[in-house]
C-alpha cells in the first residue's frame, strides 16, 4: 500500500477530530482527541514528504493547527470562574476535607480543655505551671503587666514575636503533616500549650491578665484558625502517601496535594489578616470594645465562610 492510499485511509479520523474540534473536549475523550491529534501531525508529516495533493496538504496544515490550539489554548480570565473557585468551591472543599474536620476538633477541643483546667485554679493549682513552665508564664506576666500604653513600638515588637511563633507552629503542622504522626502531636502539644497560656492568664489577680486578654482578643480567630487549618493541609499530604487507593504514591500525594492548595491558601491568608491585626489592632489604645466588636466580626466572617458557604448542597462540582 503506497502513502498515498494509507493517507486517504485515514479521512475518517481526520472527520472525527473535526468534530472534536468543534465541541467541547470532556475528560472522558481528552485521550481520544489527544490521540487522533498525534495521528494527524503523523499525517501531515507524511502527506508534506511524499508531496500528496496540495488540497489534502492544506488541509492537514488546518486541521492539525485548529487541533493544536483546542488541546493547548490558554484560558481566559474569568471573573466569574474566580468567583466560583474562592466563594463555592474552595469552602466546601476544605468544609468536607476529614483532614481538617479532624485538624480542627483536636485542636480547639485540646485548647478549650486546656483553658478551662488552666483557669480552674482551685481544682488544678499547678496545671499551667507544668504545661508551659513557671518561667514562661513569668515572662508573660512582665511583658504585660504594664498595660497597653500606646507604645506601638513595644507591642509591634511583641507582636512579631508572636506572629513569628504561631505561625511557625502552622507551618511546622503542616511541615510534618507528611509524616501523620508529628504533625498530630505538635498541632495537640502546641493546642495544650496555647490553652494553659490563656487560661492561666485569665484568672482573677493574674498580673498582667487584662492587659493579655485585651491584647489576644482581636487576632484570635484569624490566628488559632490559621493554625487548625495548616495541620488540616499537612494531614491531607499525609493520607495521600499513605492511603493511596489503588494509585501509585507519587500519583496520590501529587492528587492530595491539590487538594491541599485551598487550605493552606485559605491558612495563609488567615495568617495575614492575624499579622494585620496583631500589628495594628490588638496594641493600640482602642476601646476593648472595639476590639471584641472586630473579633466576633472576624468569628462570623470565618464561620460563614468555611461553614454557611462550605455546607454541602448537592456535592462539589
Amino acid at each position: 500500500m503506497n502513502v498515498a492510499t494509507l493517507v486517504e485511509k485515514r479521512r475518517a479520523q481526520w472527520a472525527e477530530l473535526e468534530t472534536l474540534c468543534g465541541g467541547v473536549v470532556s475528560p472522558e475523550n481528552a485521550a481520544r482527541f489527544a490521540a487522533l491529534y498525534r495521528a494527524a501531525c503523523a499525517d501531515l508529516a507524511l502527506a508534506s514528504a511524499y508531496q500528496l495533493p496540495p488540497g489534502t496538504v492544506t488541509y492537514l496544515h488546518r486541521l492539525v493547527g485548529r487541533a493544536h490550539s483546542r488541546l493547548y489554548r490558554s484560558k481566559r480570565f474569568d471573573p466569574m470562574t474566580w468567583f466560583d473557585t474562592i466563594f463555592v468551591d474552595a469552602p466546601r472543599q476544605i468544609f468536607s476535607d476529614p483532614c481538617v474536620r479532624i485538624a480542627a476538633i483536636l485542636f480547639f477541643g485540646l485548647f478549650s480543655l486546656s483553658a478551662y483546667l488552666a483557669y480552674n485554679e482551685e481544682a488544678f493549682p499547678t496545671y499551667a505551671e507544668d504545661i508551659v513552665g513557671v518561667a514562661t508564664l513569668e515572662q508573660m506576666e512582665d511583658s504585660f503587666e504594664p498595660g497597653l500604653d500606646g507604645n506601638f513600638g513595644h507591642y509591634i515588637s511583641m507582636a512579631g514575636f508572636y506572629i513569628k511563633h504561631n505561625t511557625g507552629i502552622g507551618l511546622q503542622c503542616f511541615a510534618y503533616g507528611i509524616l501523620l504522626i508529628p504533625c498530630v502531636f505538635i498541632l495537640c502539644y502546641n493546642a495544650v500549650a496555647l490553652g494553659a497560656s490563656f487560661g492561666y492568664m485569665a484568672r482573677e489577680g493574674v498580673p498582667g491578665g487584662d492587659t493579655f486578654c485585651e491584647f489576644v482578643t482581636a487576632h484570635g480567630p484569624f490566628e488559632l484558625t490559621a493554625i487548625a487549618l495548616s495541620a488540616g493541609a499537612g494531614l491531607r499530604l499525609g493520607m495521600g502517601l499513605f492511603r493511596t487507593e489503588g494509585r501509585t504514591r507519587v500519583a496520590s500525594l501529587k492528587a492530595n496535594a491539590l487538594q491541599a492548595v485551598p487550605i493552606m491558601v485559605a491558612a495563609a491568608i488567615m495568617f495575614f489578616l492575624a499579622a494585620f491585626t496583631e500589628g495594628f489592632i490588638s496594641p493600640s489604645p482602642l476601646y476593648y470594645p472595639l476590639k471584641a466588636a472586630w473579633a466576633i466580626m472576624s468569628s462570623g466572617v470565618l464561620m460563614f465562610y468555611f461553614v454557611v458557604l462550605g455546607f454541602p448542597r448537592g456535592g462539589l462540582r
